[in-house]
């Protein structure tokens, strides 16, 4: 084994200290699996303790597994780029080998990839459906990092009460006598023969992983055929009149060896890349801020040799997140996107997508050049559309759906929880093909259950080349709902130019205009004292009710606001006119301001993080700069004043 558990031995003590180091939610398992302890050490040892965590998951999850499809499951296992990730795995292939599982490891593999493959057909042994998938990932958190996600044959996560069965079963084994006696010798159970066909294997799993990847990302893209190929014809037709090329900076992720330059090239579409070698993880992992500006200069840098390179991106370590830059025509210069920018952009785009192909109904209303009237296919009744949303999600995704006809609910921060609302939205009756974390960035595209970077690029490459036409192109489409609709959108503000002449900067400036704190400024991010978040959020309401007395006159005398409401997200529930903040527990709580005709014009937010040890604060204006500025010190002020008063109650309690 790569980890050497016995010299010198790995204690209770270390094992227990590890544990509660991590954070257990249905996002993942995460922790500093390191063996320095060091967040930022790109070294490759691993920390025994979690060597151990890693057995218990594999052990607890083939059995997890066996419950439920009786006999010897199979699965699939996959890890991103992160140093620590070689042994995790090595680590994970015996315990589950020793559990009964028959494993199919994919090696290095992004997590899209990794998820479509177990929801295809062919994930299995001899071309049967697996079981479900084990990930070896921390996703965006810091190079050391490391953790697992559990998933089943439908490629998405655990969530939930499942999910929750896991972490109950990880901390019963630990607290079983001598739990570390128990996994070793679970460990050395595993055959060294079964060992070596595993990695032996494992290069046609990830070439089968590939295939099952990118065709269902075409299928994604496009829609199911027929009508799919007729989204791709428009698409072909649009490159050859608007030819696009795109520059992605790989931060050494997971990326670098998945579909995205076969994908892109096969449609026609240039691809250029940088840190593009497995585990060349140049810098920060997270996609916001500063790690764009690597990729930023690379775009301009191929923009100068080919104009047609309009469009870059930056995916994190698994590759399920991904933002964006841009080539600017207004500031002549290459641009880092906001990740709620992007979020709105795919939203508009996909919205698009339905209208354009008729699967969404927006009747009675005049819309695009070539449709006096929208409407939908022939013989098929409107459809409800809906997007699912996490709470801080900007309100600009309330304004382009409102033009599309569209309905918008929001959940929980988590994708889990975002996909969950979204599947029990589409058992109401809902079409939802978009869906995702604004706040976060990136977009989930039906039937895919992730986050996307390649949802989210095929998502603007068909505004960007789907142009005019008999049916109107996507963002004909776009802007004619949006000025019928009076979403503030651009049809004033965008290029007045006919038919096709628009550029990426015209979409963009034809969105709702909406200023929201980013999750990577330093303001978004508190170090609260309170570990009673349903307490913190008590205090707060004091607080705010205490500060919104003093306040309100002058808000509304500046900002037009008038009233507030106090709402919490919990799970895939939305709570409205919330009397007792405390009700919104370690969930989303915000308090939405309206004017006085009960438009909403912004927002503040808070929530513990569940995969970072912070707590997160964020505010959303319409329209103003200078309004989300002071809406984001105010919440912080408040939130410290908050955080104050319970540490305060909790010492008292204490003693």
């Amino acid at each position: 084994m790569v980890v050497n558990f016995r010299d010198p031995p790995v204690t209770e003590r270390a094992l227990k200290s590890a544990l509660k180091g991590m954070i257990l939610s249905p996002s993942g398992w995460r922790g500093v699996f390191a063996a320095s302890g060091n967040e930022e050490d790109p070294s490759a040892a691993l920390a025994p303790p979690y060597g151990i965590i890693a057995a218990v998951g594999a052990l607890v999850f083939a059995e997890y597994l066996a419950a439920r499809s009786g006999g010897k499951p199979a699965l699939i296992l996959g890890r991103d780029t992160r140093p620590t990730g070689e042994a995790a795995a090595d680590i994970m292939i015996r315990a589950f080998l020793a559990s009964g599982c028959a494993v199919r490891f994919a090696g290095i593999a992004a997590a899209p990839e990794i998820m479509a493959f177990a929801g295809s057909s062919a994930g299995g042994a001899s071309g049967s459906k697996p079981a479900g998938f084990c990930y070896i990932s921390a996703s965006h958190n810091p190079v050391g990092h490391n953790g697992l996600k559990f998933g089943l044959d439908d490629g998405g996560v655990l969530e939930g009460k499942e999910a929750n069965k896991l972490i109950d079963a990880l901390k019963t084994c630990l607290a079983r006598p001598d739990p570390i006696a128990g996994i070793l010798a679970l460990l050395e159970k595993a055959r060294g023969p079964e060992v070596e066909r595993v990695y032996a294997e494992s290069e046609q799993v990830k070439r089968e992983a590939l295939e099952a990847y990118l065709s269902f990302s075409r299928e994604l893209a496009a829609g199911p055929p027929p009508a799919g190929n007729r989204v791709m014809e428009a698409v072909a037709k649009g490159l050859k009149q608007f030819p696009l090329g795109i520059a992605a900076d790989f931060n050494g992720s997971a990326r670098t060896v998945s579909i995205d330059r076969e994908l892109f090239r096969s449609l026609g579409i240039g691809f250029h890349a940088i840190n593009d070698k497995p585990g060349e993880i140049a810098h920060t992992i997270i996609p916001e801020g500063k790690s764009l500006e690597q990729c930023r200069l690379f775009l301009e840098e191929q923009h100068a040799a080919d104009p047609s390179v309009i469009l870059g991106y930056v995916p994190d370590c698994d590759g399920d997140r991904g933002n964006l830059v841009i080539w600017d025509d207004a500031l002549n210069a290459g641009r880092s996107l906001e990740a709620q920018e992007v979020f709105a952009l795919a939203c508009a785009a996909e919205l698009a997508h339905l209208a354009w192909a008729g699967d969404l109904a927006c009747p009675g209303k005049p819309a695009w050049p070539g449709k006096p009237e929208a409407g939908v296919k022939e013989g098929r009744p409107p459809a409800k559309a809906a997007i699912a949303v996490n709470g801080p999600t900007s309100m600009r995704i309330d304004r382009i759906a409102e033009a599309f006809g569209v309905r918008v609910f929001r959940s929980e921060v988590g994708e889990a929880n975002v996909v969950n609302l979204a599947r029990r939205l589409r058992n109401e009756g809902y079409l939802v093909r978009i869906l995702g974390e604004g706040s976060n960035g990136g977009n989930i595209t039906h039937p895919s259950s992730v986050r996307d970077p390649l949802a989210t690029i095929l998502a603007l490459v068909k505004f960007l080349t789907i142009r005019g036409g008999s049916a109107g192109g996507f963002f004909d489409i776009w802007r004619g709902l949006s000025a019928v609709r009076g979403a503030p959108g651009a049809p004033e503000r965008v290029n007045p130019a006919a038919g096709t002449a628009f550029t990426m900067s015209d979409i963009i400036a034809s969105l709702p205009v909406f200023y929201t704190t980013g999750v990577a400024t330093p303001e978004a991010k508190f170090r609260v004292r309170t570990a009673d978040h349903a307490l913190l959020k008590e205090k707060y309401q004091a607080v705010f009710e205490r500060e919104w007395a003093a306040k309100k006159e002058d808000l509304q005398r500046r900002w037009g606001i008038a009233a507030w409401e106090g709402r919490a997200c919990i799970g895939t529930e939305e709570l409205r006119n919330l009397v007792r903040f405390g009700l919104a527990g370690t969930g989303g709580l915000k308090i939405v301001f309206k004017d006085s005709g009960g438009r909403e014009l912004a927002f503040i937010w808070m929530r513990g993080s569940r995969t970072e040890p912070v707590f997160r604060i964020m505010a959303d204006a319409e329209g103003s700069a200078e309004l989300e500025r002071e809406l984001i010190a105010w919440q912080g002020a408040m939130t410290a004043a908050a955080d104050g008063a319970a540490a305060r109650a909790e010492a008292g309690a204490a003693e």
